[in-house]
């Protein structure tokens, strides 16, 4: 029997940008939902022929709401940096530079 967990990953784009997200439904064959426009934009059209990414389970509960797995998702956005748009396509919660 397959336990479902809720996981936060990270996705890992050839140009070393991440992208940090939720999954509830603990789907293998899921690789989130970045901004296309924003990853298109850093990859031209002969890079896109052999395309690899790298999906990594940061977090994973089989109890967790889906309240606090929303927060923790944020948690995991800021602490990785995804949000800064040097490093990561997420673009919520906003990047705030210190």
């Amino acid at each position: 029997m397959n336990i479902k967990l809720k996981v936060i990953y990270k996705i890992t784009y050839p140009n070393g940008k991440i992208y940090v997200g939720q999954d509830i439904t603990d789907d293998i064959n899921y690789f989130g939902s970045a901004n296309c426009t924003l990853v298109e934009q850093d990859f031209t059209r002969e890079q896109r022929r052999d395309f690899t990414i790298r999906k990594e389970i940061l977090w994973e509960s089989n109890t967790a709401t889906n309240a606090e797995v929303t927060s923790k998702e944020n948690e995991l956005i800021v602490s990785t940096g995804a949000n800064n748009p040097a490093i990561g396509y997420n673009r919520h919660p906003p990047f705030k530079a210190k």
